[in-house]
């Protein structure tokens, strides 16, 4: 029988040492040690274009009593990024697949654009990724969202007010009709801009940090009213079933 609903703190977009523009001091040890020391109680890791570092992150947070999700921040093809969550490894591993399938083909420069690499519990390098992460998939909005709910997941517009690889940059702004399950806000986005774009009444609205380095991981989060912290269980607080809710902090200022 499910339990009563709790309050959960979640920093729902982290990067690892796989993404390019990650530092490297973001490795699945450093990113549990610092989500414990933060009282985060659920992480999405979601480096770009690639799900691979996800496993070992999501298998370190069930040891030490952290929900991880895992899933990747999508570029599409109009250069949108999207969050896509999930909390089981065997859409994960398929979702890897496609990305491998419709990532264009770009050699990485470790030099220019940073080191791609993976690594295992005690930092141990697994593997290092060839292809450029930050370039677009050969898939647009629409497919990216239906690959991942033919997948079972969620999927999320990224930072959807920044100057850069948003909706509002790209598109020029967010279709009311986005085919979409939330839609993320930065830290800049005030009370006055939600209500001027309407943006709370098109999709529910979420946060996360974006950490690239340690010390950023927490500081942009959103509270979950959930009955547990799996990805069923966000899905109705995203529909706000029987009291479930989603609210950034940022918004409770």
């Amino acid at each position: 029988m499910k339990g009563m609903l709790q309050e959960y703190r979640a920093d729902l977009h982290v990067h690892t040492v796989l993404s390019p523009c990650g530092s490297l001091d973001m490795s699945p040890a450093r990113i549990i040690s610092e989500a414990k020391q933060k009282h985060i109680d659920i992480m999405a890791i979601t480096d770009h274009n690639s799900t691979r570092q996800c496993r070992v992150v999501m298998e370190m947070g069930r040891k030490a009593g952290i929900a991880v999700w895992g899933g990747a921040e999508l570029n599409t093809r109009e250069e949108v990024h999207c969050l896509a969550y999930f909390d089981e490894f065997e859409p994960l591993d398929e979702l890897q697949k496609w990305l491998d399938r419709w990532l264009v083909k770009i050699k990485n420069n470790p030099d220019y654009f940073g080191d791609q690499v993976w690594v295992d519990e005690e930092e141990n390098i697994l593997g290092e990724e060839p292809w450029l992460l930050i370039a677009a998939l050969d898939r647009s909005l629409d497919q990216c969202y239906e690959e991942v709910h033919r997948l079972g997941g969620v999927f999320v517009p990224a930072h959807i007010d920044r100057p850069g690889n948003s909706l509002s940059s790209q598109l020029g702004f967010v279709p009311p009709d986005i085919a979409a399950d939330a839609l993320e806000i930065s830290p800049n986005v005030t009370l006055e801009m939600i209500e001027k774009y309407g943006w709370a009444k098109i999709k529910p609205l979420i946060t996360g940090s974006d950490a690239h380095h340690p010390e950023r991981l927490g500081m942009n989060m959103t509270r979950l009213r959930m009955q547990d912290t799996g990805i069923e269980e966000f899905k109705k607080a995203l529909g706000g079933v029987d009291g479930r809710e989603v609210v950034p902090e940022i918004l409770k200022l």
